[in-house]
Order: structure tokens, then sequence, then C-alpha cells
């Protein structure tokens, strides 16, 4: 078993299914060697609970929970993307976050943050820090509260 899969055994969790995407996109590309993953949204169990707008009718313990549930499905891809060998994963290079949000709500990193440390908790410090973006929009696809995006670089 993977040092990852440990980790995330002891955090509690699991990888998710993937999830076919929706529209004329893959969900992951591998280029060279890095591995870009499309935006990804909190698609899964209770999903339904994820649509809102954060400063309207979203909270932030139900958003964090959204954030989770796409670093989730991020790593699901990387999972895919190296066919289940952790080692070849060297590095997480970056996560940009969406946050569905009304003008005046300002606390975007730390929804995002939830993924970022998910990153760290999972991958450990030197594999799993990373650059990182964290803007408000004022919708995103399907009503989803978050949307993450990421790229990987692989052996």
């Amino acid at each position: 078993m993977s040092d990852v899969i440990e980790n995330l055994n002891k955090l509690g969790l699991t990888l998710p299914p993937s999830a076919p995407p929706l529209f004329n996109y893959v969900p992951h590309v591998v280029a060279g060697n890095m591995v870009f993953v499309a935006g990804q949204v909190p698609i899964g169990d209770n999903q339904d609970a994820y649509i809102g707008t954060l400063g309207d009718d979203m909270n932030m313990e139900t958003a964090h929970k959204a954030a989770l549930r796409c670093g989730l499905n991020i790593l699901c891809q990387v999972n895919e993307a190296v066919a289940g060998d952790w080692s070849r994963v060297k590095k997480c290079v970056k996560l940009g976050g969406f946050v569905n949000c009304t003008p005046d709500f300002t606390d975007m990193s730390l929804i995002i943050n939830t993924a970022s440390d998910l990153m760290v908790n999972v991958l450990g410090e030197k594999r799993g820090k990373h650059a990182r973006f964290a803007v408000g929009a004022p919708s995103l696809p399907a009503g989803f509260c978050v949307e993450i995006d990421a790229i990987f670089e692989i052996a």
C-alpha cells in the first residue's frame, strides 16, 4: 500500500470513484512530466448540499466539506494518471480555487485551504506544498460552491 493511501486511511478518507466529464473535455491530461487536472467540483456523496453561494445561502462548514471533496476528486484523477503508482508523484505544483460567492465575501482562501491542507497531509510537506490561487466567482458550473484545478509533477 502506498504512503498516500495509508495517509488517506489515517485521515478516515478514501479516494472516490472517478466521475466522468459532463462536457467536451477530459478530467486530466498528462503532458511530459506534468499532470493537469481539470477543475473538480464536489461531485459525489451529498453533492446537492454543495450547491450555493458563500455570503448568501451557503455556510463555511459546508463549503469546507465541498473543498475537501474537490481535493479528493483531484487525487482520484492523479491516481488514474499514474495508474495507482504514487511513487511517480513528485510534487503538487499548483492548485487553483474558485469559490461561488457574493461580491462582499472575502474568505475564499480559507475555503481553498482545506484542499491545500489535504495535499500536505496526504503527500507530505515536501511533495504536498504548492503554489495556489483562491478567487471569488459570481457563479460556478451547476451552482456548486467550489471548483478546484491542479497541476502535479510526475516521474
